[in-house]
């Protein structure tokens, strides 16, 4: 994998006597922002976001009140998976920047007090990596091919997540293995090559000053040596592994964990940098395994993003996640949205609210927005006073539904392609963000270029309508990122109180919270002060439905 620039000297490296108390580990209940980096803001005006664009707003991040930025992939890539598709893990693809764009933003993220953690995609690599081109010239046989996946027939039916076979041929008559594109062949984790140069790919990154590294498909790197054949459960997609007791031959071997303590001793040698996963892996207990003490530092808790939008649901999956990681000694992530699944305010407005992870097109059925949004920001409220750290998906501080309509001569995501347009995909939650409601792209950059379509009910999320207003979904967030600094809510135990209803109500420190999931308003405690609420209360100053509240009792 070929160096773009060498990098600066290193630094960073730990220079504390080992009597000294260790650094405080900022991860431990830091609130992290996703940015998508095409969607997040456009500085040269040719519709698509880049490097420079995020650092003209990291300014913005910091008066919201994150602590951490995580980007997705910036590398050199054909951009057949928007980036996930990685054609040199050194470099920066020129529709973001340059080397030297992404040392500026990181500078200037830590001058501001930003964490800064970047995106790993080691499972597979571009087609047009130089390793798979050089592959595809050495042939069936060689020490090329061995660092791919080649067979000379497919060995199962094993399915793309994006639909189709997972077994492509090439001009040879050899078959290669992608579980997702046809241009993302996956690695054989078996080579030491592959471990060898993902090592030198951290080193290079944490040389440059990241923080630490989200890794894509961090349960899929290693498959069953015997590639054995699977049956797909019919309630579970082609990447998830189901809640039972089989193991995909292709997901969650146990040899992945060797890779990650590798990685953990490289990133023990630098001050307080952390390893995320981005594990679909049930149930919580085998997912705990990547957050083992000398493991990764968070992994993703999916289960609770598509939790059921009930007191007993809710309660039962924020209790099975504490008490899984507690086990191991780790802290719980929580999240709401990504780039991969559709919005939660638009998902929260479905019948069954919550109950789809796909993309929503136009001809299925249409979220309530006004719905969706309300729970939304009660769902938000109540993710943001559980202990341990959060993840929070640019634009959803500005309550931005999924984008349901967007015209299928728009579409990119391959899933759309490889499903022979069945599945709509991921593009609906990864429409551009609106910042100024009345400028060109509103405010995206400085042309009405758009990447993907933008539709006109964005001039009413846009930040500038938003900040300053009191009962905006922005100050919402704004107001629960301070007071969440404030009570230290990320570092305290849960104690859950005594409720009657479709309730869900817990203490965390000196602060309880209330969410009301039932159909009639309900009583907060005598003499309870209310600090945030996600609606304003009825006249009596009772919950009403679909409202989580933050008191002092």
């Amino acid at each position: 994998m070929p160096s773009s620039a060498p990098p600066p000297p290193r630094t960073g490296l730990k220079a504390v006597p080992s009597s000294a108390p260790p650094p405080p580990q900022w991860w431990r209940d830091a609130v992290i922002y996703q940015i998508y980096p095409r969607s997040f803001a456009d500085a040269d005006g040719d519709g698509m976001g880049d490097l420079p664009g995020i650092t003209s707003h990291l300014g913005d991040l910091v008066d919201l009140g994150v602590d951490a930025v995580w980007l997705s992939p910036f590398y050199p890539s054909p951009q057949n998976d928007a980036g996930y598709d990685v054609a040199d893990y050194r470099d920066v693809d020129p529709r973001f920047g340059s080397l030297a764009d992404a040392d500026k933003m990181i500078n200037e993220a830590h001058a501001l007090g930003l964490k800064v953690i970047i995106d790993l995609v080691p499972n597979h690599t571009s087609s047009e990596h130089p390793w798979f081109q050089a592959a595809l010239a050495a042939g069936p046989g060689s020490s090329e091919r061995d660092r791919y996946i080649f067979r000379d027939e497919p060995p199962n039916g094993w399915r793309s997540t994006f639909g189709g076979s997972a077994w492509t041929q090439v001009d040879d008559g050899q078959w290669y293995l992608h579980l997702f594109d046809v241009t993302q062949p996956d690695l054989d984790w078996d080579n030491p090559e592959v471990r060898a140069e993902f090592v030198a790919v951290l080193r290079f990154w944490l040389d440059r000053g990241v923080d630490g590294f989200r890794v894509d498909v961090a349960h899929g790197l290693v498959k069953d040596r015997d590639l054995a054949d699977w049956e797909y459960p019919e309630s579970s997609g082609p990447w998830i592994v189901p809640p039972d007791d089989r193991r995909p031959p292709m997901w969650d071997q146990d040899g992945v964990h060797e890779i990650y303590r590798e990685w953990r001793q490289v990133l023990d040698e630098y001050d307080d940098r952390i390893l995320v996963a981005e594990a679909w892996v049930q149930p919580l207990e085998r997912l705990a395994h990547y957050v083992r003490p000398d493991e990764m530092h968070q992994a993703f808790n999916f289960e609770y993003l598509f939790a059921g939008w009930t007191a007993a649901d809710q309660r039962a999956v924020i209790e099975k996640s504490l008490a899984a990681n507690d086990a191991v000694g780790a802290v719980t992530t929580w999240v709401l949205s990504n780039h991969d699944v559709s919005r939660h305010s638009s998902r929260l407005g479905l019948t069954p609210p919550n109950g789809r992870r796909s993309g929503i097109g136009p001809s299925d059925p249409q979220p309530d927005s006004a719905v969706g949004l309300r729970r939304a920001r009660a769902a938000t409220l109540q993710m943001l006073a559980l202990p341990g750290s959060a993840y929070l998906y640019q634009g959803e501080e500005l309550g931005l539904p999924e984008h349901t309509t967007i015209p299928d001569e728009f579409r990119q995501d391959p899933a759309w392609f490889r499903s022979n347009h069945a599945d709509y995909g991921r593009d609906g939650c990864r429409v551009p963000i609106p910042w100024e409601a009345d400028s060109p792209s509103y405010g995206f950059g400085p042309s009405d270029k758009s990447w993907l379509p933008q539709p006109p009910v964005w001039a009413e999320y846009a930040l500038d309508r938003q900040r300053d207003v009191p009962g905006s979904t922005y100050e919402m967030y704004r107001s629960a990122l301070r007071l969440r600094k404030e009570h230290g809510l990320g570092v305290r135990t849960l104690d859950w109180q005594p409720v009657e209803g479709d309730v869900l109500a817990f203490r965390t420190g000196d602060v309880l919270v209330l969410t009301n999931l039932g159909a009639e308003p309900v009583e907060l405690p005598v003499g309870a002060t209310v600090l945030l609420s996600s609606e304003p209360l009825d006249g009596g100053g009772r919950v009403p439905t679909d409202v989580t509240v933050w008191a002092q009792v």
